[in-house]
């Protein structure tokens, strides 16, 4: 699909299979554009066929561009910090970063300016770009690796859906302590808080479904640890930690959920994420490198996955 950022405006010019649709369709079902923000467009009359304003009915034609209104100026919404990040992938509407360990995603107060959404504002400041810090997904504070940011409200909705879909898929490698019994399997226990600790999860009856994929790419005897390459077709906080906690085979370093090592962060690593793009559908995989000085696994991403 041909498209193309010009100001406020997304150009898009009209593929075969838009031929015959009207403007208000395409929005509708093709870009998904949810109520609330289909409402704002019609009222900014940010829809326009050849850059002229047109009835919502009028039937498009191949070669024909449509102009959407999405890219109105906003508010960073959090304070710019300089700071390296690493940028895996990026374009007008969606930016994928590798986290630092010892960082968490976004503040949790006002004044907190060394989160990675910080790093992002300036990153987005540093390009002229007045574009609200809006994180997909969130890593645990610890955890390193590839998190999503999506640049304006259409694309926010569009991944959210996606997220919830269970569309965006995501990769981690962890190094967790003994060997597994088995070199394949899915966790599926719901996972809730625990009532004895303010900030630890624990398998629950109750709790909410979680459903972990996992499998065994190595173990090594001399240290009695096993590299597992995990899938997550839920979200919950935690949720690996945990679930390979429950198995007996706690990540190495997590002392909250039965890690013996001291001194150490997780080994836990968001290696890939893989999804299609919120407008053109075209499927993005981004691959997380190991960021040097906080390496717990031996080689590099691409040995693993």
């Amino acid at each position: 699909m041909q498209m193309s950022k010009k100001g406020e405006w997304l150009e898009i010019t009209i593929p075969q299979h838009w031929v015959g649709h009207s403007i208000e369709s395409v929005l509708k079902n093709e870009l998904h554009v949810p109520k609330k923000l289909l409402h704002h467009i019609r009222m900014s009359k940010g829809a326009k066929q050849n850059s002229k304003e047109v009835p919502w009915s009028t039937v498009l034609q191949k070669g024909d561009k449509l102009q959407a209104l999405l890219f109105q100026p906003e508010e960073l919404g959090v304070t710019p910090t300089y700071m390296d990040i690493e940028v895996l992938y990026e374009d007008d509407h969606v930016l994928v970063v590798n986290k630092p360990a010892g960082m968490n995603v976004h503040p949790n107060e006002e004044r907190q300016t060394n989160t990675l959404a910080n790093g992002v504002a300036y990153h987005y400041q540093s390009q002229g770009l007045a574009v609200k810090v809006r994180h997909i997904h969130r890593l645990d504070q610890d955890t390193t690796g590839a998190v999503v940011f999506a640049k304006h409200p259409l694309a926010v909705a569009t991944m959210d859906r996606l997220l919830e879909q269970r569309s965006i898929k995501r990769t981690y490698l962890a190094l967790v302590h003994g060997k597994l019994k088995k070199k394949k399997g899915v966790i599926n226990e719901r996972i809730g808080k625990d009532r004895h600790h303010p900030s630890r999860r624990r398998v629950s009856p109750t709790g909410q479904e979680a459903v972990t994929n996992y499998e065994v790419l190595n173990y090594m005897s001399k240290h009695e640890l096993s590299i597992v390459k995990i899938q997550l077709d839920t979200g919950r906080t935690h949720q690996i930690r945990v679930h390979l906690g429950h198995l007996g085979h706690p990540l190495y370093g997590d002392s909250l959920y039965g890690s013996n090592i001291k001194g150490s962060r997780q080994a836990l690593h968001a290696a890939e994420v893989t999804f299609p793009h919120p407008i053109s559908g075209e499927v993005i995989d981004c691959v997380a490198p190991f960021i040097g000085g906080d390496n717990l696994f031996p080689g590099s991403v691409r040995d693993y996955i």
